[in-house]
């Protein structure tokens, strides 16, 4: 969905190479201070990366548990009768229904997603829906929000398995899949962390086109056996085991295996990790903030006409050439320092209080952050502000891509 990220620029070395000269660590920016440049390890200033904002959708999530059968899905478990507690994601374009409901889309899109869902919960699937598939659901949802500009709809059954749609009956397979491995990075400068022998408990992502959850663990099967307990660095082409190297690492053995793979995302903790999708790399840091809002433009009696407060959920999204000695885009660490100056300003801190927001609606506070982070990381590509989990707003601007997950 959506354009294009950046290619590397220049050769990338995953496996060896000459130690970086040690740059000094970024200090901490002040609020004001000129805009900060992303300066790679080896000393090298990237050059700033002009954007336009192409892409704006409000993101909804719901729940609920229902029985079915898949007789005709090859799984002889699936004919049984099962059930499952079901995690529904949808993503629509936020223009039209800001039209309708100027103060808070988000709230109109969860609120219809929630009763899309009412008839499913606590339901015999084969009862309700002629279908009971994944797909199955993921259609009977697009004709239940008809009339909202749905641009995704994400039906996971567990949490290891999910089915992206999107229009034009496109289909994606995602997989999850988990492995503990110890690693350190060689290049990085003295004195970081990183350097240090240590470990993770790793997950990840395979996205794919048309391929079954059962064709993924086949082709996943040996590398997670050659992955799991093991030191990273000691295995053949991963001596600098980034996350966007170990991304790059798993896609060149997959490929072959399923010649419809997306992309590959790497978790090396629940707050940072990188995609790769065979030409492009991207990665995310993510954290969370706490904050008051209050929304007196609703309806008399709603009752976030009040002051209420929650625990957002930001991730910022950044691609860039990767660092031909260090092997990433930037430094997960240096994310969080150089964004600092805005994260000490939102947490613990009434939104009314800030210079500049239109409203305390999720989608103007996340266009406020927008303005404010793009000349801290000129390589972010995109923004992600929930107020709950799953339910908030999507930010994408040019070239980027929403494949990232």
């Amino acid at each position: 969905m959506g354009g294009v990220l950046f290619s590397a620029a220049g050769p990338v070395v995953m496996d060896g190479g000459a130690p970086a000269t040690g740059a000094p660590r970024l200090s901490r920016p002040r609020l004001g201070d000129p805009p900060v440049r992303c300066a790679a390890r080896s000393g090298k200033v990237r050059p700033r990366l002009e954007r336009t904002l192409t892409t704006i959708l409000m993101t909804a999530r719901a729940r609920f548990e229902a029985a079915r059968t898949i007789p005709n899905a090859g799984d002889p478990r699936l004919a049984r009768r099962h059930g499952h507690g079901f995690v529904v994601d949808v993503s629509a374009r936020l223009a039209p229904a800001a039209k309708t409901h100027p103060i808070e889309p988000v709230g109109f899109l969860s609120a219809a997603l929630q009763q899309a869902v009412a008839p499913l919960d606590y339901a015999d699937l084969d009862q309700v829906l002629d279908d009971p598939s994944d797909v199955g659901i993921a259609r009977y949802l697009s004709t239940a929000l008809a009339g909202i500009d749905v641009e995704r709809i994400v039906v996971s059954p567990t949490p290891t398995l999910r089915l992206e749609c999107e229009p034009a009956s496109r289909l994606w397979v995602v997989r999850r899949y988990a492995f503990e491995a110890a690693h350190f990075l060689p290049h990085v400068p003295p004195g970081h962390k990183c350097g240090r022998m240590h470990g993770h408990s790793f997950e990840v992502l395979l996205r794919a086109r048309g391929a079954s959850a059962g064709a993924l663990d086949q082709a996943w099967a040996p590398l997670g056996d050659c992955l799991s307990h093991y030191c990273l660095n000691d295995l053949d082409g991963l001596s600098n085991p980034t996350s966007e190297c170990l991304a790059h690492w798993l896609w060149e053995r997959l490929r072959t295996q399923v010649p419809t793979l997306a992309s590959v995302t790497v978790y090396e903790t629940g707050r940072c990790g990188a995609t790769y999708d065979g030409e492009r790399h991207a990665i995310w840091r993510a954290l969370t903030f706490d904050a008051a809002v209050q929304l007196p433009g609703l309806p008399a009696g709603d009752v976030r006409r009040r002051t209420h407060g929650h625990t957002y959920r930001l991730r910022l999204h950044l691609s860039a050439p990767l660092d031909a000695v260090l092997g990433w885009a930037m430094d997960f660490a240096d994310v969080q320092l150089l964004f600092a100056p805005l994260y000490d300003v939102l947490d613990h801190h009434a939104m009314s209080e800030l210079d500049g927001l239109p409203s305390q609606s999720t989608a103007d506070l996340a266009g406020w952050i927008q303005a404010r982070t793009a000349p801290l990381l000129p390589a972010l590509c995109r923004i992600d502000l929930e107020e709950t989990p799953g339910n908030g707003v999507i930010l994408a601007w040019s070239p980027a891509e929403i494949f990232l997950l």
